[in-house]
């Protein structure tokens, strides 16, 4: 019979540890010289269940913001409020090129509902053209849908990860 061994931490730990040793190695290359000491912050690759549902509901929010910032804006986020950053930058890769378009149009459809908009046919075209004429009577559903995601699911996804790890710690 076999006896389980706690000692050795569970795969993303581990992730998370080699990628805090990485940076630590290489804070001063050029491209981490720009963060100063900020990025070797302990904060900003601490394990402890806080900084990562935190960091987790942020990044889900971030998700939903209709610009291609998304690991940008989650950098600066974890480097302002010292979250989790790995967890952080990704959890905003909810929004990926496969994903994209069912989020914004469901962010879409939300707002559109919210205020009351009879939703228009939404067809994506990637040009300025588009950005003029095609997003023009749609923008305000658009993105009052996208900040009601934002929140939605920041908080939801934090509370969830809360849940589901105390109940984890619990079961151990």
């Amino acid at each position: 019979a076999g006896t389980q061994c706690y000692s050795r931490a569970p795969m993303p730990r581990r992730l998370i540890k080699r990628l805090a040793d990485t940076v630590l190695r290489l804070r001063h290359r050029w491209y981490f010289r720009i963060f100063g000491g900020r990025i070797t912050d302990p904060r900003l690759w601490s394990l402890k269940r806080d900084t990562i549902t935190a960091a987790f509901g942020a990044g889900l929010a971030i998700a939903f913001v209709p610009l291609p910032i998304h690991t940008l804006l989650a950098v600066l986020v974890a480097l302002v409020r010292r979250l989790n950053l790995p967890v952080l930058v990704v959890s905003t890769w909810v929004c990926n090129p496969l994903t994209v378009v069912p989020l914004y149009l469901g962010a879409y459809r939300l707002g559109a509902w919210l205020l009351a908009y009879a939703p228009q046919p939404f067809a994506f075209e990637m040009s300025w053209r588009w950005l003029e004429s095609g997003l023009g009577p749609k923008w305000k559903p658009f993105l009052f849908g996208c900040l009601i995601c934002a929140v939605g699911f920041g908080l939801a996804g934090r509370w969830c990860l809360e849940l589901l790890w105390r109940a984890a710690v619990r079961h151990k």
